[in-house]
């Protein structure tokens, strides 16, 4: 037997419910990691035969039984390279979260996930049994451990694995993407490591799914904790990677391995989660109300890398409110990106509207209504252009005014994906800067100028809110870090401006409910990480 063995980390974007296509995917990559690469053995990520998470799909008998078929059609296909893949799996009594590892024809071994995380975006304990069995076997030379994601975040299966005598452990995993979750992923697998002494093969989805985002991120830590080879972010890839068999097994090393700042990685997540949901549902491109602001204008760089410029059309809808350097900077921006782009001004439909409502709005002065009302025009507008032309609707709302209620319902939240609902409006600036700084595409005015809605005369956003320096900060420790009002007035912010902030988080709860799902990039962000009733009557 040789002392080298090759193990290949199939970071793959797998789709949702096209079993039969992720099986052809697993067939492709198998045999191109035997063939091509030389590879023994090939990991895949978690639910690999299903995508990960099927959600309520799991529920479905049939679904269950078609993705243990297809399980069973790539044992048969595949021989001479030993492969551990990841599937749903009943005993007609209990649901499973499994993973098999499989060769020649043959279901080896099946190893069920012990910790079945319930919290965030994830919801498995609906779905699955715990287990409470370790799988240990000897593969390639090696003693491999199998767990499934959760299990190395928790204690016990990587230990009990080791104490039943494995020296290296092979993890299918399902990581969704947070700012700061690689980082999290090295310390925990690090200390995994060398608590037990052994190396752990961690491989990750990459993809885009509704609104969770895969980056991928696959890596091998040694048994002392180091980051031996890395596979990279938001890139689907075969990675090969060497393991010299002595009495415990030793990766074989990379040169210095770079990672992306913060920054890139939350612009690359945008990128990716725009162009699966735009190719996994099948729409033909994107429409993006452009205003001349920020906020419109960094959406539209994403859609473009995302998707090309041929699949991005921008609408600019002036009003009698739009100043001119807006109409300047939007028409600027649309040029720079080179996508297809039409003006319609929104005053004959405001007039309509405000005429259709005169009678109802007698001795009324004008307010907040007639600002809510311009928004509703360019919806009307942008809906029927989708409509007619089958073009997705990007909203381009941030999460700094989501979650303060500072959008209008059934107005500029309208539309069918939420790009940046999940960055606050300070990111908005650094990924703005960041994606300028090649070459300028977005106008620098647009960076620089004071935010605005421009919907009254002279509006600015500071008119109704804290300075977003101050805002976004606040709702970090209110929403990402739970703490109670008190707690925030100790940091140093002003109890005026903490109570006004909480209270309009507090009442713009049913705003967020209607939204339209957006990238998930935070711990805590609006959808499945944040369920506060709307009805609620608790004040803290």
């Amino acid at each position: 037997m040789s002392n080298h063995i090759r193990i290949v980390l199939a970071q793959l974007n797998l789709h949702v419910g096209d079993i039969a296509g992720n099986l052809q995917k697993h067939i492709t990559a198998a045999i191109t990691a035997r063939d091509t690469l030389k590879a023994d053995v090939i990991v895949f990520p978690e639910l690999s035969i299903t995508g990960y998470s099927p959600d309520d799909l799991l529920l479905r008998p049939s679904f269950v039984k078609d993705a243990m078929a297809a399980l069973q059609a790539f044992t048969s296909d595949i021989k001479n390279i030993y492969c551990v893949v990841g599937h749903p799996y009943t005993d007609n009594h209990h649901l499973f979260n499994a993973c098999s590892l499989l060769y020649n024809g043959k279901i080896i071994a099946q190893y069920s996930k012990q910790k079945l995380p319930n919290y965030g975006v994830f919801d498995e304990a609906r779905y699955f049994t715990a287990s409470t069995q370790s799988c240990v076997l000897p593969i390639a030379g090696m003693s491999a451990g199998l767990v499934i994601c959760e299990d190395l975040w928790k204690l016990g299966p990587t230990a009990f694995a080791a104490e039943q005598g494995a020296n290296i452990i092979l993890a299918p995993n399902a990581s969704p993407f947070e700012s700061d979750k690689h980082e999290q992923r090295v310390s925990v697998l690090a200390k995994r490591a060398k608590h037990d002494k052994l190396a752990i093969v961690y491989v990750n989805h990459v993809g885009g799914q509704d609104d969770v985002v895969f980056d991928g991120g696959s890596m091998v830590i040694d048994k002392h904790g180091k980051c031996a080879q890395f596979a990279g972010f938001f890139n689907e890839i075969l990675f090969p990677v060497d393991v010299e068999i002595k009495s415990s097994p030793k990766i074989i090393s990379t040169p210095a391995i770079i990672i992306p700042s913060k920054t890139e990685r939350m612009y690359q997540a945008l990128v990716l989660s725009v162009r699966d949901y735009i190719a996994k549902n099948h729409f033909s491109g994107v429409m993006i109300g452009v205003s001349g602001g920020i906020d419109s204008a960094l959406t539209l760089a994403i859609a473009v890398d995302a998707l090309g410029k041929d699949k991005v059309h921008a609408v600019i809808m002036p009003s009698r409110f739009t100043s001119d350097i807006s109409m300047q900077d939007a028409k600027a921006l649309v040029d720079a990106f080179g996508v297809s782009s039409e003006i319609i001004s929104i005053e004959p439909l405001y007039q309509t509207t405000l005429q259709s409502l005169a009678a109802s709005f007698t001795d009324q002065q004008p307010d907040v209504t007639e600002e809510n009302i311009q928004a509703r025009c360019r919806a009307i507008i942008l809906m029927a252009l989708s409509n007619k032309f089958g073009h997705l609707v990007l909203t381009t709302g941030n999460r700094s005014e989501l979650a303060v209620g500072y959008c209008t319902l059934y107005g500029d939240m309208a539309g069918g994906f939420a790009v940046l609902k999940d960055v606050l409006k300070t990111e908005v600036y650094e990924l703005a800067e960041y994606r300028n700084r090649e070459a300028i595409m977005i106008p620098l005015r647009t960076i620089q100028r004071a935010p605005t809605a421009e919907l009254a005369p002279d509006q600015k956003d500071e008119d109704s809110l804290p300075p977003y320096s101050i805002l976004d900060e606040i709702l970090k420790l209110y929403l990402n870090h739970s703490l109670s009002m008190d707690e925030i007035i100790a940091n140093g912010f002003e109890r005026d401006v903490v109570v006004k902030v909480i209270g309009l988080i507090r009442k713009s709860e049913y705003k967020r409910k209607q939204s339209a799902i957006g990238p998930h990039l935070n711990h805590k962000s609006f959808g499945k990480d944040w369920r506060y009733p709307i009805t609620n009557g608790y004040r803290g």
